[in-house]
């Protein structure tokens, strides 16, 4: 996912659609790094929801079921846990 999805829809999707995608995959890719910096997680926790809510206009309500809101946790948990 980090890396397939800007690669394989790239030129398919508009470019408001693809740029969602792209942080998304960013964000996951950031959150699974070896080396987590509290401001750079802190950058985060505040970029999912904006990234959440892009997904909201892009995608139709019944895409989201209650899974939508636990990328929001996974900052938080990254910042008390650090990396694992």
């Amino acid at each position: 996912m980090q890396t397939l999805i800007p690669l394989a829809f790239r030129d398919l999707l508009l470019k408001g659609i693809w740029d969602a995608l792209m942080e998304i995959s960013h964000f996951f890719r950031d959150i699974c790094s070896i080396k987590l910096n509290i401001d750079h997680i802190e950058r985060l926790e505040t970029n999912i929801v904006e990234i959440l809510c892009k997904l909201e206009m892009i995608f139709p309500l019944l895409f989201f079921d209650s899974m939508e809101h636990l990328p929001i946790h996974l900052s938080f948990e990254a910042k008390v846990g650090g990396p694992v």
